[in-house]
């Protein structure tokens, strides 16, 4: 019982002061995430629960726009290593999922089992921020994909516990499967208590961002 109250307590305070806390796909022990994601490639919505501080399970549902593919696997996360310094955190996650992708043709349609593996990396101080992720996917006979998004972040302020917490931020892109493989997206974070946005626009696609967590 104290174990857990401990955990409880030190996840929501790193919540309260954390630029990435609340965009990592593991959460406090207990705790439920909603995690909403649309970029140049595609459109997704992860809801997941995590029992331990160290993982979580959850359900993802993922729209391909350019191909008409919907992806819908079981997704656990595993907390692999977390660090601590003096004024900065960082974390190194391990993903994958399974499950099944469909594509429709017009009266035709073809469903493939599909599984992704990815790796996600992050660290921070109260005023900059980095991170990496790679995810590479086999959806069978309608193809295989991998991408690698990294970002770069600034605080322009340091806001206190309750506060509007803005970040700056540039992600740089790369899809292979795609016309346009590299490119850059300009954005924009927002986050206070248990909500974070996040808006931009894709510079050489021309396509937005819009990103959404609420933990609860």
């Amino acid at each position: 019982m104290k174990f857990r109250l401990a955990s409880l307590i030190l996840g929501l305070a790193a919540m309260t002061v954390s630029a990435g806390a609340l965009a990592r796909p593991v959460s406090y022990a207990g705790g439920w995430t909603l995690i909403e994601t649309s970029n140049r490639a595609s459109s997704a919505a992860l809801l997941h629960y995590t029992p331990a501080y160290n993982y979580s399970v959850g359900a993802r549902y993922e729209w391909m726009r350019g191909t008409d593919i919907r992806m819908q696997t079981i997704q656990p996360t595993y907390l692999a290593k977390r660090w601590f310094g003096k004024d900065y955190q960082a974390n190194l996650y391990l993903t994958g999922g399974v499950g099944r992708a469909e594509q429709t043709r017009g009266q035709s349609s073809l469903t493939e089992t599909a599984s992704f593996a990815g790796v996600m990396a992050d660290w921070e101080t109260r005023s900059l921020f980095a991170s990496y992720e790679m995810r590479a996917a086999d959806l069978g006979q309608l193809g295989n994909q991998t991408m690698h998004a990294a970002r770069v972040g600034w605080a322009p302020y340091e806001g206190d516990t309750g506060d509007l917490h803005t970040w700056l931020m540039i992600e740089v892109d790369r899809r292979e499967h795609l016309e346009e493989a590299t490119t850059v997206t300009p954005l924009i974070r927002f986050f206070k208590g248990p909500a974070l946005l996040e808006v931009g626009y894709n510079l050489s696609d021309s396509k937005p961002l819009l990103n959404f967590t609420y933990r609860f």
